[in-house]
């Protein structure tokens, strides 16, 4: 299987699984999609990317934490800041058996304070020779509950939150990073778009899913 024919078996599954998709223009992919998973009105971005080059899909998601959950964990690490660097140090070896690639964008305030968690990316490749629709639903949903897991662990340690994403320190950086470069030289290649703006405050209840 190349690419060509990876990227429409792709599209042919979701449209199968009745998923809302819409094609993003990426100059490092052969194809980019946004994907509505799962398939209801609450369905997070899931980003199904075919980078060139490779022989691979990758499936992956991000997840801005919420502003008001935010605060709560700068006042819990404030408070016990042994106790927060635990949960953070817990939340990673989760992830790590859950058999996905992730990280974690945790904030770094100027006075070197242990920042909260604000944001998370979940993602899985599936390499062409093992690319089935079986395993390609199979990442889809695994990102998915692995995603619904953080989320029920943040709302019960840190509550609903305000229903504002918050900051994430690491995409500011990135942004003037890439606005100071665009000011001395073009661009040669734009960069996969990997910045879901939605969050999980108040308006989204995971026990729906659960």
């Amino acid at each position: 299987m190349d690419g060509k024919a990876a990227a429409a078996r792709v599209q042919e599954w979701l449209a199968s699984e009745r998923l809302e998709f819409k094609i993003v223009t990426d100059a490092q992919a052969l194809i980019h999609l946004h994907v509505k998973y799962p398939p209801t009105k609450q369905g997070h971005v899931f980003n199904v990317v075919i980078p060139k080059n490779r022989n691979l899909v990758l499936v992956y998601s991000i997840t801005r934490v919420d502003e008001g959950q935010q605060n709560e964990m700068k006042d819990h690490a404030n408070e016990d800041s042994a106790e927060w660097e635990g949960w953070l140090h817990s939340t990673r070896l989760q992830l790590t058996r859950a058999d996905l690639d992730w990280v974690l964008h945790v904030g770094k305030p100027a006075d070197n304070s242990p920042g909260p968690l604000q944001a998370f990316n979940l993602s899985r490749p599936i390499w062409f020779d093992g690319l089935t629709q079986n395993e390609f639903m199979h990442t889809m949903r695994r990102v998915w509950l692995t995603k619904l897991e953080l989320i029920h662990q943040i709302k019960f340690s840190y509550g609903k939150g305000i229903g504002k994403p918050g900051p994430v320190d690491d995409w500011i950086a990135k942004k003037a990073k890439q606005s100071r470069k665009s000011q001395s030289k073009e661009s040669k290649s734009a960069s996969i778009d990997t910045d879901e703006t939605g969050s999980f405050g108040a308006e989204f209840d995971p026990d729906e899913w659960a």
